[in-house]
């Protein structure tokens, strides 16, 4: 079953950071890193509770071939999915968690 998805505005500041950062070290690798981005999102908005819950009720999905996570919640009532961040894995939990309490 397909789910909605919403996405928080601090999402696309992520990403947009993230394509640029990666552009300015390899010509092109910020697009990669969109697409890849782009390909987890779709799996998610078709499969998300096989997508492990990770901290509180936000799942986290890792991003193919990049040291990133993409943080989500579920809400099955409505069918619909909140895409909150696209995270480094190394960066501080604190800063994502804030986000989900939105």
């Amino acid at each position: 079953m397909r789910f909605k998805a919403i996405y928080a505005a601090e999402f696309y500041d992520d990403l947009q950071e993230n394509v640029n950062w990666y552009n300015e070290k390899q010509a092109g690798l910020g697009r990669r890193f969109y697409k890849a981005v782009k390909e987890q999102t779709r799996w998610i908005k078709k499969n998300p509770f096989t997508i492990a819950v990770r901290y509180d009720d936000v799942r986290c999905a890792k991003v193919k071939g990049f040291p990133y996570m993409v943080h989500f919640k579920v809400f099955q009532e409505i069918k619909t999915i909140k895409i909150i961040a696209v995270f480094g894995t190394p960066r501080d939990p604190a800063i994502w968690k804030e986000r989900s309490n939105k």
